[in-house]
C-alpha cells in the first residue's frame, strides 16, 4: 500500500517548493514517487523537482484530472505499479478541481494500491484580498477539500493580510488542522495525518486547455530544432512556454531583467547559464533565484497570465539575450 497526499493549491500559493521541502527531508529509507501536472506544457515542475531523488512522472497541459481521467490514471497506474513507492505526492495544477481527483483516487480500483492520507492545502493569505482569486471556484473548493490547511509566506503576510487569514479561517476553517509555515517548510509528519474531510464538492466547471496532446512527457525538441514555443489556455489563464536545447545559454544578468520586467502574474525558469544553472520563480513582483554549479539538460521557461499578453514581444527580447 502507498501513502499517499493530494497537495494543492492556486497559483502561486509555493505547491512545489512544499514538494521540494518534503523531499529532501524524508526518510533515507524510504522510496517516494510525485505525479505532477502543470497548467503549461513544458514541464517547469519536472525540471524542479528533477534532483529531488522521487520517482517523477509529469502530465502537462491543463488539469490531470481532464479527458474522463485518463492522463491521471495512466500515470499514476505506471507510478504504483511500476515503482512501487513507499509514499506519493500528486500535485494538481493550481488551476484544477480537486472532486475528480479525489473520486479517482478513492475508487474501488485503488483500494489495494494506496492508502489516502491527509489532503493539505497552501494559502498564501495575500491572495485572500484578490477578488478574482477569492471568486475562482478552483480556490475555494481546493480549500473545502483540504484536511490540513498550510497558510504558507506567512514572513511576507501584512498585518492586513494577517487579519483577512484570520477572519477567513473563523468563517471556513472549522475545526481543520492550520499550519503556519515559510517556504513551504512542513513537517513531513503531516503526511500521515489521516483523510478526515468528506465533504461533497460541486463538479466545478472544467475549462479544457486549447492543446490537443495529453501527454504524460513534458514538451521536447524533436530533432536538430532548437527552440519552441507552446501556448495553452483554460478560462481566463494563458501560459506560454518555450524549451531551448542543450546548446543554448543566456546572459545571467539580461535574462533577470528580462523575467522581472514580464507583464505576466506568473514566472517560472531552470536555465543553463555560463555559471550553470539559474532558477527562477516569480509570483507578482515576488521573486526568488537560485543559482547551481551544474547545469540542466537544457532551458526551460514558462509564463502565465490571467489574460492574452503579446508573447511575440517577450520572445523576441528573450531570444536576443542568448549567448548561443
Amino acid at each position: 500500500m502507498t501513502r499517499t497526499n493530494l497537495v494543492t493549491g492556486f497559483l502561486g500559493s509555493g505547491k512545489t517548493t512544499t514538494l521540494r521541502y518534503l523531499l529532501a527531508h524524508k526518510p533515507a529509507d524510504e522510496k517516494w514517487a510525485v505525479l505532477v501536472n502543470e497548467f503549461g506544457e513544458v514541464g517547469i515542475d519536472g525540471a524542479l523537482l528533477a534532483e529531488s531523488g522521487a520517482v517523477l512522472k509529469e502530465i502537462p497541459g491543463g488539469c490531470m484530472c481532464c479527458v474522463n481521467g485518463l492522463p491521471m490514471q495512466v500515470g499514476l497506474n505506471m507510478l504504483l505499479q511500476q515503482a512501487k513507492p513507499d509514499r506519493l505526492l500528486i500535485e494538481p495544477t493550481g488551476l484544477g478541481h480537486p472532486k475528480q481527483i479525489l473520486s479517482l483516487l478513492t475508487s474501488e480500483v485503488y483500494q489495494s494500491w494506496l492508502t489516502l492520507n491527509a489532503t493539505l492545502c497552501l494559502l498564501d493569505a495575500r491572495q485572500l484580498s484578490d477578488d478574482r482569486v477569492v471568486s475562482n471556484e478552483n480556490f475555494r473548493d481546493q480549500l473545502a477539500c483540504a484536511d490540513i490547511i498550510v497558510a504558507n509566506k506567512q514572513e511576507m503576510y501584512s498585518d492586513k493580510d494577517q487579519q483577512a487569514l484570520a477572519t477567513w479561517l473563523s468563517e471556513h476553517g472549522d475545526d481543520r488542522k492550520i499550519l503556519h509555515v515559510s517556504q513551504g517548510e512542513i513537517d513531513p509528519r503531516w503526511l500521515d495525518a489521516p483523510r478526515n474531510n468528506q465533504q461533497t464538492l460541486p463538479d466545478g466547471q472544467h475549462h479544457h486547455g486549447q492543446s490537443a496532446r495529453q501527454g504524460l512527457a513534458a514538451l521536447s525538441l524533436p530533432g536538430q530544432q532548437r527552440w519552441r514555443r507552446a501556448l495553452n489556455q483554460a478560462g481566463e489563464y494563458v501560459s506560454c512556454g518555450w524549451i531551448f536545447d542543450g546548446e543554448t545559454l543566456f546572459d545571467t544578468v539580461a535574462f533577470l531583467d528580462w523575467a522581472r520586467l514580464a507583464p505576466v502574474e506568473r514566472l517560472k525558469a531552470v536555465i543553463r547559464i555560463q555559471e550553470g544553472t539559474l532558477r527562477i520563480n516569480r509570483q507578482g513582483q515576488d521573486l526568488h533565484i537560485e543559482t547551481l554549479a551544474a547545469a540542466p539538460v537544457d532551458s526551460r521557461i514558462e509564463l502565465i497570465n490571467h489574460q492574452q499578453t503579446d508573447w511575440n514581444t517577450l520572445q523576441s527580447a528573450l531570444l536576443k539575450i542568448r549567448l548561443s
